[in-house]
């Protein structure tokens, strides 16, 4: 069963992102000129996004780096996951079998270990 936030129209989604950006910039006792200017965007611009009226995307990460919520980013697009711990020392212990298997060829051969 789908939930309600997956059955919201993109219309709903715009309105709802502007009412946070509204509520967001009063927090910060911003005015949408201020904001615009610290976002370096058009007070239409913020304007329009606060209405749910439709905004770039680049409007929209401008004003929500303006106003310090990079974590609504990191939600959309999470940070590439590092190196496994696991991985690395599989990876580890498979360069060093090699590297043995090729030792004991080598001798076998009559070359130097």
């Amino acid at each position: 069963m789908e939930s309600h936030q997956q059955l919201r129209s993109t219309e709903e989604w715009e309105r709802r992102v502007g009412r946070s950006v509204r509520e967001l910039r009063l927090q910060a006792d911003l005015t949408q000129a201020e904001l615009a200017e610290r976002a370096n965007v058009s007070l239409s611009s913020v304007r329009h996004l606060e209405a749910g009226k439709g905004s770039s995307l680049s409007t929209l990460l401008r004003v929500v780096r303006a106003l310090d919520r990079t974590d609504w980013l990191e939600a959309l697009a999470p940070p590439a996951p590092g190196v496994s711990p696991i991985a690395l020392l599989r990876a580890t212990r498979e360069a060093d079998r090699r590297q043995k298997v090729r030792v004991r060829h080598g001798a076998a051969r009559g070359r130097p270990a």
